[in-house]
């Protein structure tokens, strides 16, 4: 929790300070009102030799898509639709062997565990493209064995804080990359089977600095 406390702190640091900027730019008309995106790559997802291979062991079978809002040039607020398949646990990080873990299967599931959920989200604009965003999905949970068959349902709430910087592209400005990276954290995942949550419980609810590439188009 106190990684989570920093991150919001900064967030709100960083909002404050682009406060400061002229009310002039709040009040230019936005010129595309809304977007549409989804991650373009995920260095998490599918690292290993059968990269693509939406079958494969090691694959998240991952759907994201965000609809979003501008209500100015600097507030952006939307809807975000998520679906994946995991098959060792979010909480390994990077210097507790992550992708060792990925490539050797060392730490994978006696089965998967899907998550779906729909969520919302804030985007603030802080200076030129930089901007920060918060991201809240609640989430159903399904576990099954390898064969697919269903253990149990579950529930948490997934969110997201995200530090990156916007790209326009084209004469109209219509499309848009945003290369970002996140810091994850979840609450009230308790509801295990017994053999997935011998694997949780070695490690933490914070996912600290995956890297991210999201593609959009405005309109």
């Amino acid at each position: 929790m106190k990684n989570l406390f920093a991150i919001l702190l900064f967030l709100c640091t960083l909002g404050a300070f682009a406060q400061t900027n002229s009310s002039k730019s709040e009040e230019t008309e936005v010129t595309h009102k809304w977007r549409v995106s989804t991650p373009y790559f995920i260095i998490t997802d599918r690292i290993g030799k059968n990269f693509g291979d939406w079958d494969d062991r090691g694959s998240t079978q991952m759907i994201e898509l965000h609809v979003k809002r501008n209500l100015d040039n600097k507030n952006i607020i939307g809807v975000k639709f998520v679906t994946w398949r995991l098959f060792q646990p979010m909480g390994i990080l990077w210097w507790q062997g992550l992708l060792d873990k990925i490539e050797s299967g060392s730490e994978y599931y006696d089965g998967y565990l899907r998550e779906t959920g729909v969520g919302v989200s804030y985007q603030r604009m802080l200076w030129k493209g930089l901007f920060a965003s918060i991201e809240v999905v609640p989430q159903i949970q399904t576990y099954t064995d390898l064969d697919g068959n269903k253990i149990k349902n579950g529930f948490k709430v997934y969110n997201s804080y995200h530090l990156g910087y916007h790209f326009d592209f084209g004469k109209k400005k219509h499309f848009f990359i945003e290369p970002q990276v996140h810091v994850n954290q979840w609450m009230f995942d308790n509801n295990s089977p017994a053999g997935f949550k011998e694997h949780d419980d070695k490690y933490g609810n914070v996912f600290l600095f995956e890297p991210n590439l999201y593609i959009g188009w405005k309109f």
